[in-house]
């Protein structure tokens, strides 16, 4: 025992301390009574066995001093409590994603004097619908959004090709969508609840827990997860179609309109080690109201019934935003929770094996087809297939990763307080409520401050990308959705003005002189591609400078080049050309051979490389 390491020694004993001292205090204190100090003497054996019981105590207390420091800390499970308690949520898995593309056929059908896919025989395809791999039937994935091929969008295009001709018709079409997918499997697992008690627990025990998926009671009501018990107000998205939204527009950029739902049956989740995951609920009851003791006009300030003045006292801030009940304890009722298992590094599958798919659930778009034998034909048409391998597929953390990972989170909070908070806030939506491109926060101009207005307003410029991943400002509803996003992060007194930032697009014009024995085509050719990837778009960002240096240094770098002679910057515009309608003045912002961005928020943009990038090989 006392030879084990210990990181952490609190008393600083072990076994032959405790022995010497007792050796010791008995020559100091007993010289005449007792002075025979060999091992094999009956003195000695009460001498060590004491100090084998103080070296035992001293190990276990050392332990338990060094359980409660998280970087000392060696136990799962205290790991994962003070993770908690520094607002880190541990790892025990984290989901491979994949971009699957799903085909199928469809007959053809004459429409006028043109031949058309015939969408009658379009499938539906759910959400959560399993993709199994072809290699290893352990590797299934999930599907997060439902695909419906009769449908086709700018965020969710349907490619149509010709499958089958017939002479010089088509019989049959070719659909493909492509969906992201996550290294998932769906499990099930029933909690029955009779009683209802404050803050009960449930607990999962299975491997690999990505997380929860949903939960339903018996009578069909929904629970929510949230991340504390106090939190009232979870996210909730509905489908963008002209039902929910009255001003729906079959271009918006956002599929799913965002609100804000005040949730009474909720719960919290944790995990304890690293197969089992805790779930809690509130301490409330639907049978018990508690809305006296939340303190409103009828209490506060204007006194209580019996003429007592609660001017004085002094209320629990708390007790304004919350009730004492955090969210409903299920009672008489059955809770079915869905939850996802898998991942880890194994769930990382080659490109070309997700091929199996799970139809039991697929239906067509018109469900009363009369020719049943194409009907099959089509169905049986459906498949699916990863072109690129799947990646993100890791392991749980380790206990040092933990450790790190708790303390470094420590600092990070979810508000936002700097416009860094805002930007990365903004950027990080989810992409199904509408995709940020690019964000660019700066404080408002004071002379644009309206009377009486406070100097607390952020301007926040955004813009998205269109079907081509071309710049486009954002829709009415886009904005809409981050404002609400944002609404539940920012300070209370910080106002944020959401503005569209200036596109401005540009050409690039360069000379160069070409060493001997090259071939000028190749060689321009190379020039542009360089140029094409210098100037793609997710490599810019709003208010970003164009340095003529950096484009020389890069032209010089292109086998065969010898000299690059020009670089020109040149304004496109014209709607009807396919540019932005802004022009701006390129020779006037040009200084020191920097093109300097204006003033009001902007991006250039190359939005046409193959045409927009040209060169020419001159003499010397």
């Amino acid at each position: 025992m006392a030879d084990l390491k210990r990181d952490i020694r609190y008393i600083d004993r072990d076994f032959n301390q405790f022995r010497n001292a007792l050796i010791n205090y008995s020559k100091t204190y007993f010289p005449d009574t007792y002075n025979d100090f060999t091992d094999t003497s009956t003195g000695m054996l009460f001498m060590e066995m004491a100090s084998y019981v103080g070296d035992v105590l001293s190990f276990y207390l050392d332990n338990q001093i060094q359980e409660t420091f998280i970087q000392k800390a060696r136990q799962q499970e205290n790991l994962y409590q003070m993770a908690y308690l520094l607002g880190y949520e541990p790892k025990v898995t984290t989901a491979a994603s994949v971009d699957i593309d799903f085909y199928q056929q469809v007959p053809a059908k004459l429409s006028g004097s043109e031949y058309v896919p015939d969408y009658d025989y379009a499938m539906i395809i759910p959400e959560n619908t399993q993709i199994t791999s072809n290699v290893d039937s352990t590797q299934q994935f999930l599907i997060e959004d439902v695909i419906d091929f009769s449908a086709s969008g700018s965020l969710d295009p349907t490619t149509v090709s010709v499958y089958q001709i017939s002479g010089a018709n088509p019989t049959y079409y070719l659909l493909k969508k492509t969906r992201k997918a996550i290294s998932a499997t769906i499990n099930s697992i029933d909690f029955t609840f009779t009683a209802a008690e404050r803050f009960d627990t449930r607990t999962i025990n299975a491997s690999n827990i990505i997380g929860i998926l949903d939960c339903k009671d018996t009578d069909d009501n929904e629970w929510y997860e949230v991340p504390n018990m106090a939190q009232e107000n979870v996210f909730d998205t509905i489908r963008n179609t002209n039902t929910n939204d009255p001003t729906f527009n079959i271009e918006e950029d956002a599929p799913y309109l965002l609100q804000l739902k005040q949730v009474q049956r909720r719960f919290v989740t944790r995990f304890i080690d690293s197969g089992s995951l805790q779930i809690q609920f509130g301490a409330g009851s639907t049978k018990n109201n508690d809305e006296t003791i939340v303190p409103n006009p009828d209490n506060v300030g204007l006194g209580l019934p019996f003429e007592r003045d609660q001017l004085t006292t002094a209320f629990s801030p708390l007790n304004f935003i919350f009730t004492n009940t955090y969210g409903i304890a299920p009672y008489n009722t059955t809770l079915t929770f869905r939850y996802l298992t898998g991942g880890g590094v194994s769930s990382n599958v080659e490109a070309g094996t997700l091929t199996v798919l799970d139809d039991t659930n697929f239906t067509f778009v018109n469900p009363n087809l009369s020719d049943t034998a194409l009907a099959n034909q089509i169905f049986a048409s459906v498949s699916a297939n990863n072109a690129l391998a799947a990646d993100g597929g890791q392991d749980g953390d380790t206990i040092e990763e933990l450790r790190l990972n708790a303390v470094g989170n420590f600092q990070n909070q979810l508000r936002a307080v700097t416009k860094e908070d805002y930007l990365i806030r903004t950027l990080s939506m989810p992409s199904n409520l509408g995709t940020i491109a690019k964000a660019y926060a700066a404080p408002t101009k004071i002379a644009e401050y309206q009377p009486g207005e406070l100097p607390t307003i952020l301007d926040l410029y955004v813009l998205t990308y269109d079907a081509d991943k071309k710049l486009r400002t954002a829709s009415s509803l886009i904005k809409r959705n981050l404002r609400t996003y944002l609404a539940e992060y920012r300070m209370i007194n910080d106002s944020i003005k959401i503005k569209d930032a200036f596109v401005i697009n540009i050409e690039v014009v360069f000379d160069i002189i070409v060493l001997p024995n090259y071939n000028n085509s190749e060689v321009l050719t190379k020039c542009i591609d360089s140029l094409s990837n210098f100037f793609d778009i997710d490599d810019w960002q709003i208010n970003q400078p164009i340095l003529f240096s950096d484009l020389y240094v890069l032209l010089d770098k292109v086998e065969g080049v010898q000299t690059v002679k020009k670089i020109q910057i040149n304004n496109l515009t014209g709607e009807a050309l396919g540019y932005s309608s802004f022009a701006y003045d390129i020779p006037g912002a040009t200084i020191d051979d920097v093109v300097y961005p204006s003033i009001d928020p902007m991006i250039f943009e190359v939005k046409f490389p193959n045409s927009d990038i040209k060169g020419r090989v001159v003499p010397i």
